[in-house]
């Protein structure tokens, strides 16, 4: 009986048996993107756009006491990863707090930057084609339904003027079975762009930011980069079956930020259980064969 019973477990194990379970949120990495574009220096939030996205970000990170891994990805023109994910939360408000504005919005290379960082944690993600090689991607492509645990969240307060498409970097994501979060953040009606010299970058428009900045009047070609492109953040998301989310001033924000862990409530993840009856079927036949061979000695 006990020989069968092994045999019968192996012949499950071979069938390479899959289970679900529950990923905790101490277990996964979350990715905050984060527009540091010249247009983050809006004032129609108070006292502009980058700071009160610094508070609310600040806030998120000071509130994960889960041992939750957490990265930080800065994007204007280009993107970087200033801080890999990490646990240390000194090293991230000390990231957050130091962000300057610069030039551009690259949207897609953010997300790619993202998974890229993602995937140095976790095995089953496979690093982005930052080539962005292949035929562009298409919105109406099948949306997942199986993630694996980790995230992107993204914020921006415009459109994209820069790097990879942002489709085809949440096509990258949707690949990778990586949700993109997006967040878009502030009005439609932008009054002016005034920053602090400790948030000024090396940007052209340094010196009008920092001297009285630029009226709404002034703007002229800014504003199509500084009005938010919902359409393409919606598409994201949905690409990547995640959430937007639209946040018109600080409280907004705040509150988007504090949603987001039961918002990313972790889907369940499939775990291969082969070895698990292989191991099962093996100790099980042995058993069989010393018990066996024991009652051969004995009668």
């Amino acid at each position: 009986a006990l020989l069968v019973l092994g045999v019968a477990s192996l012949a499950v194990g071979v069938a390479r048996p899959r289970t679900e379970t529950k990923v905790p949120l101490s277990q996964t990495t979350i990715m905050l993107a984060l527009d540091t574009s010249t247009s983050m220096c809006a004032t129609d939030v108070d006292p502009n756009r980058i700071a009160a996205s610094q508070a609310a970000a600040t806030a998120f990170v000071e509130g994960r006491a889960d041992g939750t891994r957490i990265g930080i990805v800065a994007f204007s023109g280009s993107a970087q990863t200033v801080v890999p994910p990490t646990t240390d939360t000194e090293q991230l408000v000390n990231a957050i707090a130091g962000f300057t504005t610069s030039r551009g919005t690259a949207i897609g290379s953010a997300t790619l930057k993202a998974i890229e960082a993602i995937s140095q944690e976790n095995p089953d993600v496979a690093p982005p084609d930052t080539q962005n090689e292949g035929a562009p991607a298409s919105p109406g492509d099948d949306v997942i339904d199986d993630f694996v645990p980790d995230i992107v969240v993204l914020l921006t307060d415009g459109a994209a003027s820069a790097g990879v498409d942002p489709i085809d970097a949440a096509q990258q994501a949707a690949d990778r079975r990586v949700r993109v979060f997006t967040i878009g953040f502030g009005t439609d009606d932008p009054e002016s762009l005034v920053c602090s010299r400790s948030q000024l970058g090396a940007d052209a428009l340094a010196g009008p930011l920092g001297n009285g900045g630029i009226r709404a009047d002034q703007l002229g070609d800014l504003r199509q980069f500084i009005v938010i492109d919902e359409v393409t953040l919606q598409t994201m998301a949905d690409m990547t079956g995640a959430e937007y989310f639209r946040a018109q001033d600080a409280e907004q924000l705040a509150e988007v930020f504090e949603q987001l862990p039961a918002q990313i409530e972790l889907q369940n993840v499939e775990s291969e259980i082969t070895v698990v009856f292989l191991t099962a079927g093996a100790l099980l036949a042995v058993l069989a064969v010393g018990l066996s061979l024991r009652w051969n000695r004995i009668y």
